[in-house]
């Protein structure tokens, strides 16, 4: 008995050296860093953004009246959303009061194709150069999708609309997965746009999307990034970094912050390590193998993943029609005036007919 109750708190004691160890390294790393300072709230409430971008309830998700669309970000006003069903893309735009920012949100890849794309990323290769940046090169696929769809004019046009009424509040970039990496390009040209001091972007999951020189030109321009990995998750790791080709591989801009935990039987606390400034920290997320999918779709308890399995579908009920916009390949974008009243759609309206599958 005696030595059982010895047991207990020789782990209570380790433990509580370990999260000392960790706290005292978090304090030495935020010293050091010019980055922006990792705040644990601020990434509560951004993951619930990045979770709910994955909504394919278009009314819900405009209305901002889904499941998903409470705790930390309720009464969050939608400005902009865009659907680019050709690149199977979702984005949104809108003003979050208790922040006074602007936020925007950007899906990850779809739960039916995640597989899949793991197993694409590892066979990445580096495949095109950064405009103006002739050692930068970056992943073509994440560049394309913020580039070259109808997602980057859509966003600027909201963050216009939403400045002409807020003024010169911050803008919040956050993403889960792929949506991350769409989420660090549009950062990075908000950062030049509206300044590196306006702008901070926080994503969940992501993968690398360019080598060394394009980390370094990145963390110049938008200092205020946080990274955030979870555990084994696997896609942190890809496309793959080769320590031995330093310049040739891909490779993370700082600054991570990994989720882990320590502690033995039922003594296990999740803590958060404040990476190095390298983008590659070898203890951090690196010190792992990236093995689990599990670690992947979950961040600080919340779930991040499409709620319907059915790849890029959405709903939306026919009254939002005269917000939306749509392209000649489908595209869609609902818009509304940030001057105006908030869109309301009551409970007997919806209950009410079909909704419209597109």
């Amino acid at each position: 008995m005696q030595s059982t109750s010895r047991s207990k708190w020789l782990i209570l004691v380790i433990c509580m050296c370990l999260l000392g160890f960790s706290n005292g390294r978090e304090l030495k790393d935020r010293h050091k860093s010019r980055h922006i300072l990792y705040n644990h709230t601020l990434a509560t409430i951004l993951v619930e953004y990045a979770s709910a971008v994955y909504l394919s309830d278009l009314t819900e998700l405009f209305t901002w009246t889904c499941s998903r669309c409470d705790g930390w970000t309720k009464g969050f006003e939608i400005i902009e959303l865009v659907v680019d069903i050709q690149h199977c893309l979702q984005g949104f735009v809108g003003v979050a009061k208790n922040l006074n920012a602007i936020v925007i949100a950007f899906r990850g890849t779809q739960e039916t194709s995640i597989q899949n794309w793991i197993e694409d990323l590892f066979w990445k290769q580096l495949d095109a150069h950064y405009p103006d940046m002739p050692d930068a090169m970056v992943h073509r696929g994440f560049y394309s999708a913020y580039h070259n769809t109808t997602i980057r004019s859509a966003i600027i046009d909201a963050v216009e609309r939403a400045k002409e009424v807020y003024g010169d509040i911050g803008i919040m970039v956050t993403g889960h997965s792929m949506g991350g990496a769409i989420a660090a390009f549009c950062g990075l040209d908000l950062a030049l746009k509206y300044n590196s001091q306006n702008v901070q972007v926080m994503t969940f999951g992501q993968p690398r999307v360019g080598n060394a020189a394009f980390a370094s030109y990145y963390s110049k321009i938008v200092p205020n990034t946080i990274r955030v990995t979870n555990g084994h998750d696997m896609v942190p790791h890809l496309p793959p970094y080769y320590y031995y080709f330093p310049q040739k591989t891909y490779h993370h801009f700082p600054r991570e912050v990994w989720l882990h935990n320590i502690g033995f039987g039922s003594l296990v606390y999740t803590i958060e390590t404040i990476c190095d400034g390298s983008g590659e920290d070898p203890n951090c997320s690196r010190s792992v193998s990236g093995n689990s999918i599990s670690d992947h779709l979950t961040y600080y308890g919340v779930e991040m993943g499409c709620d319907e399995s059915s790849s890029c579908r959405i709903v939306m009920d026919p009254r939002l029609l005269g917000y939306s916009n749509r392209d000649s390949t489908g595209n869609l974008i609902l818009s509304r005036d940030p001057a105006a009243p908030l869109l309301k759609l009551n409970t007997e309206f919806d209950n009410q007919g079909k909704p419209v599958k597109l």
